[in-house]
């Protein structure tokens, strides 16, 4: 049984790997891609899904909310007030009731603005949401998410989208050291020792997307990256060895006969 589980609020799960729906050839690849992945979170963006479109033809209808449990995301919004708009809309449609609050504060780079996404996080917690307050690696700030209530706090490892993976593992360990809620690595995960690096730092999680979406096999790097989130967890709960600056040897030297 699998007892180190993910619990972020009132959500459990076994699964520490969390895809999103976006930048996919088609809606079969995605719903192959999840499987595959074997991620029990996917995260879908509010603003830019239609709600209302029932059909099998929609993107919502090729994720079984069997297994899968939907992390709306406020992406594309550049205000609180945007913000909070969104994540109450996706309540009202029956969404979970958590929400991956992004806010965008510079539309070139795409990097979060800090203290929008802090007014918002202050607001929705009190209406009730569980908060995954997404923010650059910013150690102060990550801090005061979770403060202010955040369920969880999500550092980007680089730009969004950009595949650079870990720029900085210094910062992301401050911050783990720091922390007193689960951290999930978001953004900048380019291939699977990407993801294997964010969970050996002892990240609870790791949040990707383009990495997958644009692979050249997605169904392929999903499955990379599942094990790579599953190894660098086991490592990070193994307890690697000390680096030294000389060779030691890997057999024993005493009693040897001469």
């Amino acid at each position: 049984m699998n007892d180190d589980k993910l619990k972020i609020g009132k959500f459990e799960f076994n699964s520490r790997l969390f895809i999103g729906t976006g930048k996919y050839e088609n809606f079969e690849i995605m719903k192959k891609a999840h499987e595959a992945s074997g991620a029990e979170v996917v995260t879908v963006a509010i603003r830019r899904v239609d709600l209302r479109d029932k059909s099998k033809e929609s993107m919502l209808s090729h994720i079984d909310t069997n297994k899968i449990t939907i992390l709306p995301n406020t992406a594309g919004c550049f205000t609180a007030e945007e913000a909070i708009r969104t994540a109450r809309l996706a309540r009202e449609v029956g969404l979970p009731n958590w929400i991956k609050l992004e806010v965008i504060g510079d539309k070139k780079t795409l990097m979060p603005d800090n203290e929008e996404t802090l007014k918002t996080t202050k607001v929705l917690v009190e209406e009730g949401f569980t908060v995954l307050a997404y923010t650059n690696d910013d150690i102060v700030y990550a801090k005061r998410f979770e403060e202010a209530g955040a369920g969880a706090v999500m550092p980007l490892g680089a730009p969004i989208g950009s595949g650079q993976g870990i720029l900085n593992p210094n910062n992301i360990k401050i911050i783990l050291e720091n922390a007193r809620v689960p951290i999930i690595v978001d953004a900048g995960v380019g291939t699977a020792s990407d993801s294997t690096i964010a969970m050996e730092l002892g990240a609870d999680g790791v949040l990707l997307n383009t990495g997958v979406a644009l692979a050249k096999d997605p169904v392929k790097m999903a499955r990379a990256m599942k094990l790579a989130v599953e190894s660098g967890r086991d490592a990070f709960l193994a307890g690697r060895i000390p680096k030294k600056l000389y060779a030691s040897a890997s057999s024993p030297t005493e009693g040897v006969v001469r």
